[in-house]
Parts: C-alpha cells; sequence; structure tokens
C-alpha cells in the first residue's frame, strides 16, 4: 500500500457518506444501507445503528461485512470485521440530524448503538474529470474496444 493510495480513498470517501453493508449471518449474505459517520485515516469506521436488526443479529455468526461506496464518477470497496460497540461518549460525539431521523429519541435511544468496522482490504476506482470524463471514457471503449480508463488502487491497511 502506498500513502498516495491511502489518501486517495481518504480524498474519495468525503463524498460517500452512504455506504452498502453486507453482512454474513446464517441466511446468508444480507445488505442494507448505512451511512458513514467518519472517515479515519487509520483503518476503521463508524456508523450509527438500531441494536435490534438482523444485520447486528448477523455479526453473532460472523463479524466478516464489505462496504460498498459509490459517487457519480468513483468506487470503493472494502472488507474488514464489524463490532457492536457500547461507547455512550462516542456514540454523542458522532450523533446527527441523519442519526436522529432513524432513531428519534436520540443517543440516550436504548436501541441507539454503534458498529465499529475494522477495514482489512480496500479497493478503489476513480474516473479523474468526474461525469464528463466518465461520459468519454465511455464512448472511448464503445468506439475503439479498448478498456474503461479508471484509476484504480488498493489499501490494506497496517
Amino acid at each position: 500500500m502506498s500513502d498516495d493510495d491511502q489518501q486517495k480513498l481518504i480524498g474519495l470517501m468525503k463524498d460517500m457518506p452512504i455506504a452498502m453493508l453486507t453482512t454474513y449471518g446464517p441466511d446468508g449474505p444480507h445488505s442494507i444501507p448505512m451511512a458513514r459517520q467518519e472517515v479515519d485515516p487509520g483503518a476503521e469506521m463508524w456508523f450509527i445503528t438500531a441494536r435490534h436488526t438482523r444485520h447486528v443479529e448477523d455479526l453473532a455468526t460472523s463479524a466478516a461485512v464489505s462496504l460498498t461506496f459509490s459517487s457519480s464518477s468513483a468506487w470503493v470497496a472494502m472488507t474488514g470485521r464489524a463490532e457492536l460497540v457500547e461507547d455512550q461518549a462516542k456514540l454523542e460525539e458522532l450523533w446527527n440530524s441523519f442519526a436522529e431521523a432513524w432513531m428519534p429519541a436520540g443517543p440516550e435511544d436504548p436501541n441507539a448503538a454503534l458498529l465499529r468496522v475494522e477495514v482489512e482490504h480496500a479497493e478503489y476506482w476513480d474516473t479523474p474529470g468526474g461525469r464528463i470524463a466518465s461520459a468519454i471514457s465511455f464512448a472511448k471503449a464503445k468506439l475503439t474496444g479498448n478498456t474503461y480508463d479508471a484509476e484504480h488502487g488498493t489499501v490494506e491497511p497496517s
């Protein structure tokens, strides 16, 4: 992993607030959208969740999770291990109006909890130049038969 790839990944994530979180429970893979609360330059991601949910129950079977993010011109895929965290101070620190929409009782709601994901592997694909550059690259690929131009990197936090 290069520092450049890690910084690129962190930069891309700033425009990607919603992840598809996939858990691997007894009934197989299950994916749901989750709003990430912060992008840590290390290797952990935080989500506010309701405690009594299928994705939290799935963690009893396997802590392995996948996260995917996208914007109009970039994509990120991550794998890692998740755990439910009981930390009221951290919950209050991360609480925001988006979480409040799902749990109007606030961070004091007994069903409110934190999900911490320790990222083990991450990849990104970026089309510098945004939507217009993506459209040009798609058209070029179609006309020439060459592959789509995207910047790709891999990050494996230590």
